[in-house]
């Protein structure tokens, strides 16, 4: 009975990830298999580009903030930016 329902739980366990895994969007796989990732990050203000930079990794933000931050490639320093800004992944 034991064996019985191991076998139960792990085709259970197994049923729900393939769910979840076919469930999900391909803009959220997308940012799954981008972390880690460099971008090209664009910041705008009205039409004008005020900032242009690359990141060494994935650029992220904070739930308290409307702004992102990583490490810019160019000098290696964290940066911050926030506004208008296009974030596109290099590899994902």
């Amino acid at each position: 009975m034991k064996n019985l329902t191991k076998k139960v739980m792990r085709l259970a366990v197994a049923l729900t990830v393939l769910l979840c895994v076919t469930g999900c969007t391909d803009s959220f796989m997308g940012k799954v298999s981008a972390y880690g990732g460099s971008a090209n990050v664009k910041c705008y203000s009205a039409e004008k580009l005020i900032y242009e930079g690359d990141s060494t990794g994935k650029v992220a933000s904070s739930s308290q903030s409307d702004g992102y931050y990583f490490v810019d490639k160019a000098d290696q320093k964290l940066k911050e930016v926030s506004g208008n800004c296009v974030i596109v992944y290099n590899n994902y």
